[in-house]
């Protein structure tokens, strides 16, 4: 698997327009960051996906809690979240296909 195609992904899910900023956290960061989503920062979070308007959004990851799953998978999750999407059947089929589309797997 060669390197993240992330600005291909990101205009096939949220489109060329979109204003899409990413970062990868340490831990200790994405901890911090989780108070703003009001989640339990008991675990790490892998992925946040934050919609600043709805033509921009960021996506924050943190590599450390990632496993199993692969960033590229993480990356398309939290776009699929940006567009609207809820956890279900319907975002794992996007995701499958997507995954396959650019060459991915969901884990590592």
């Amino acid at each position: 698997m060669g390197r993240i195609p992330f600005q291909r992904i990101k205009k096939e899910v949220l489109g060329n327009s979109y204003d899409l900023s990413v970062a990868f956290l340490s831990p200790t960061q994405m901890r911090r960051a989780m108070k703003y989503k009001k989640a339990s920062t008991r675990k790490v979070s892998n992925v946040l996906a934050f919609p600043l308007s709805k033509s921009s959004g960021e996506i924050l990851l943190c590599k450390e809690a990632a496993p199993p799953f692969s960033i590229a998978y993480l990356f398309i999750h939290g776009c699929l979240h940006l567009k609207g999407c809820k956890h279900g059947a319907t975002m794992e089929r996007i995701e499958n296909r997507l995954l396959k589309k650019f060459g991915f797997r969901m884990h590592e």
